[in-house]
């Protein structure tokens, strides 16, 4: 048995004397229902988002089934992951209260066409599957791993980054796409001086820019520098980060990432506080967390692959294929590179694309192994080391 098994509960389930709580949240109440020890009734109470409020509504359980002769002596309760994050989890810990939070994609959900859907029927849903939790019930339903504070705001940096990336290629393409209308196709706007060649542009017809488009292109010019400047202050800040404390958390790690040729500091960031610093079971559990497993679809002698999953973490998978392609370019003389050569040389063309997730899912596991071992994947070529 793993320590780390969030799949099921590892202490003994005594319903004599644990509270079970469960919490359907949304932005403006919580709806809370419960097995109370010696109460009859299934309780169920609407309130405010308000985490006091919980605690007390609680307090009252527990002095309910004291007056029915049944002492609580663990107090558990559950919620589904969703916006509100992981605070609520970390406050009740604080105080005493065990706290989980459910994974959403191990909620069974009905598969009739129109269902009925409301926060009762949902909580009834969630109360079941942390009894099975429970239980110690095998694949039940699973937990999701609470993170600190500091380990919750660590990702913060190339999250945002990444989505300044992505914004910046939405500025660039409308910015392009209003000259292509106006028939102007070979205008660099990602050139630093590219806002002040806007008033001399012509188009075909040999007429400037209309006062509307060169005002929309001038703001849209602007944003791009501020996005640009934000993006170096993240990458900027990162790197005193690692200089100013090399040995503090995971910036081993980290650096021992960015020794790999083909990797940069930024997917090393992305990989170390995504995938690679939780305490994942095996080598299964790191491809499964990254969604590069595939789906099967078997039955009776109709045996199909539907695919990737795509139940891990996105940005996991994102990376590691982006990474993949890199590490083909990179490290060509790695015992990776030539599996991949080998596999898709003379094969169809869209063989290569399907390869390359299994070369990123090896990659993945192959990465774990040497942060955590440091056993170097076979043939790969490391930078020297600063």
């Amino acid at each position: 048995m793993q320590q780390n098994d969030l799949s099921r509960s590892l202490v003994a389930f005594d319903q004599d004397s644990t509270l079970v709580a469960v919490i359907e949240l949304s932005q403006s109440s919580w709806l809370v229902a419960g097995l109370v020890p010696g109460v009859t009734r299934a309780p169920l109470k609407k309130q405010t988002p308000d985490a006091e409020a919980l605690l007390a509504l609680l307090q009252r359980w527990s002095g309910e089934a004291a007056k029915n002769g049944k002492r609580i002596a663990r107090t558990v309760v559950a919620f589904e992951a969703g916006r509100d994050g992981f605070w609520l989890a970390r406050w009740l810990r604080e105080r005493g209260i065990e706290a989980h939070v459910i994974h959403p994609t191990s909620i069974p959900v009905s598969r009739e066409h129109r269902r009925a859907k409301t926060d009762r029927l949902d909580t009834q849903l969630l109360l079941r599957a942390v009894l099975g939790w429970l239980r110690g019930e095998r694949k039940h339903c699973s937990m999701a791993a609470v993170p600190t504070l500091a380990e919750e705001d660590a990702r913060r940096p190339h999250r945002e980054h990444e989505t300044l990336v992505g914004e910046r290629s939405r500025v660039v393409n409308r910015m392009k796409s209003a000259l292509v209308r106006l028939g102007i196709r070979g205008f660099n706007v990602k050139l630093r001086k590219a806002a002040g060649r806007l008033a001399a542009l012509r188009t075909p017809e040999g007429t400037a820019l209309p006062p509307n488009t060169l005002a929309e292109l001038t703001r849209d010019m602007a944003r791009l520098e501020l996005i640009r400047e934000q993006i170096k202050e993240i990458e900027k800040a990162r790197l005193q980060r690692l200089k100013k404390a090399p040995l503090q958390g995971v910036n081993p790690m980290l650096a021992m990432l960015a020794r790999v040729l083909g990797i940069g500091i930024e997917t090393a960031d992305l990989l170390v506080h995504e995938v690679l610093s939780r305490n994942l079971r095996d080598q299964r559990a790191v491809a499964r967390y990254g969604g590069l497993t595939g789906a099967p679809d078997e039955s009776g002698s109709k045996r199909r692959d539907k695919g990737l999953a795509r139940s891990g973490n996105a940005r996991v998978r994102h990376g590691m294929i982006q990474l993949a392609w890199r590490w083909l370019m990179f490290q060509k003389g790695s015992a990776l590179a030539q599996w991949y050569r080998a596999r898709t040389e003379g094969g169809r063309r869209d063989l290569r694309k399907t390869m390359i997730v299994a070369l990123a899912r090896k990659l993945l596991i192959a990465l774990w192994r040497y942060v955590n071992t440091g056993e170097i994947p076979q043939g790969a070529m490391l930078r020297p080391a600063q």
